[in-house]
């Protein structure tokens, strides 16, 4: 199991690369979003050659509000094309995995309108994909898609494309966290994990591990029932970068005793 974190957005990709590797982050979520990290302006050798300098892994992560699904043909056509570009850099940079955030905003439109758009988005980017060496996959997001059905919508039609699970959103806007209903459903299409802590009901606060009702153990046990030991971002959004590194360390150690069952 390998632990890291995201950049901020805002800020430059290689001054983050740094402080990662400084902090002992094992790989860098690399979201490739405006102002810091735009996909058409940004430095993909420096970055390549920054994560070989500090011995890096990346999992490539995109802008959570593409209009995957938009009814406009045109603005549709847009996020489609900003999406192969990523899969390019990604490409560059060495990711094997990008993941996507399925679109819900089709204002008047059926649910089975948005779950259509989302499919013909990912049907052509496949090619891209495989042509960049990249596999691609898809986020549980609280609301439409959190649940193992909700996914299943997405999941069945394309056998190749993978799950990215957010434990953290599994979380939110649900009775109890889906996090083992997904894995139950889903667990062998896992390629990614993103964790952080919330208090359930609707905000996404990405606390710290241990400050919300997240059961951490309980889902590093589920995890580990389906083979899962793959890459797991932290998304703890704190300033102070000593709480991501309190969270990284209970992570392990959590991982470690689920692992010995103890």
């Amino acid at each position: 199991m390998l632990i890291g974190t995201m950049n901020h957005p805002e800020r430059n990709v290689i001054d983050e690369i740094a402080w990662m590797a400084e902090a002992r982050m094992e790989f860098i979520d690399l979201t490739l979003e405006p102002p810091g990290a735009p996909s058409w302006s940004v430095d993909t050798r420096a970055i390549r050659a920054a994560l070989d300098r500090h011995g890096m892994q990346v999992v490539g992560h995109t802008a959570w509000y593409l209009p995957m699904a938009s009814a406009i043909p045109e603005i549709r056509e847009a996020a489609v094309a900003e999406l192969k570009r990523c899969l390019q850099r990604f490409g560059e940079v060495g990711a094997k995995l990008m993941n996507l955030h399925p679109d819900r905003h089709t204002p008047w439109h059926s649910r089975r309108f948005y779950i259509e758009r989302n499919l013909d988005t990912i049907r052509e980017l496949t090619p891209h994909a495989k042509s960049c060496g990249i596999g691609l996959m898809i986020e549980n997001l609280p609301g439409d898609y959190n649940s193992a059905p909700q996914l299943g919508e997405l999941l069945d039609p394309i056998p190749d494309l993978g799950l990215h699970l957010d434990i953290g959103h599994a979380n939110l806007q649900v009775p109890h966290n889906t996090t083992e209903e997904i894995l139950a459903a889903h667990g062998k299409r896992l390629r990614h994990v993103h964790l952080h802590d919330n208090k359930g009901g609707g905000a996404d606060l990405h606390l710290p591990l241990g400050t919300g009702t997240v059961d951490l153990r309980r889902a590093v046990e589920a995890l580990q029932r389906c083979g899962y030991d793959g890459t797991i971002t932290l998304e703890v959004f704190t300033p102070d970068t000593r709480y991501l590194v309190y969270s990284r360390d209970v992570l392990r150690q959590v991982w470690n005793d689920c692992k010995r069952g103890s």
